[in-house]
């Protein structure tokens, strides 16, 4: 990482990243997803209560179909993460400079985002328990929980850690795990 990224990492105890967006750009057709899981209401004979893709996630619980909808997302997360093109800050952390210990909280699928961070030799600067995706704990973004498990496994606390992300979901996340937030486009701008 370069030394202006690096002292504004300096502060903190543990650093955790988004994925999609921050590290790398997932090659995902968002709307063809979107898609794939109206058909899965569709083939069970279900009226879908609303076509935004996180939402149909969400009420799929409600309609027993959560399996067969996570899989029509994860499968081409995990495509995606496979050709995915890795970004500037994924190759700054990639270069290996120091840094305080480093996870991932995404909204994607744990397995894509392991996918990637092998995909582009990210491993070596994340901690792997520390990399989680929206289906490691009970929730995902905008709730904290993820990014508060991934702090943990890093062996910090919410005080003393930074989230970088790119979305709105990645700030209301920070914001209500009391975390500290960088838009991966200011980080990069210093």
């Amino acid at each position: 990482m370069t030394d202006r990224i690096g002292a504004r990492l300096d502060g903190y105890d543990a650093v955790v990243y988004d994925l999609d967006g921050t590290l790398v750009e997932l090659a995902v057709d968002w709307d063809a997803v979107a898609e794939a899981a109206l058909d899965v209401y569709a083939e069970h004979a279900l009226i879908p209560p609303t076509e935004e893709l996180w939402k149909l996630l969400g009420a799929a619980d409600e309609y027993g179909i959560r399996d067969e909808v996570e899989e029509a997302i994860a499968a081409p997360e995990r495509a995606g993460a496979r050709d995915s093109a890795r970004l500037p800050l994924g190759d700054r952390l990639a270069a290996g400079s120091a840094h305080p210990p480093a996870g991932v909280c995404s909204l994607n699928c744990e397995a894509a985002c392991r996918v990637a961070v092998e995909t582009h030799g990210l491993g070596d600067a994340l901690v792997s328990e520390a990399i989680l995706g929206r289906d490691s704990v009970g929730s995902h973004k905008p709730d904290p929980e993820s990014l508060l498990a991934a702090i943990d496994r890093l062996g910090g606390t919410p005080e003393t850690a930074l989230f970088v992300g790119d979305s709105r979901s990645d700030a209301v996340a920070a914001e209500r795990g009391g975390v500290d937030f960088a838009w991966v486009s200011d980080l990069l701008a210093e």
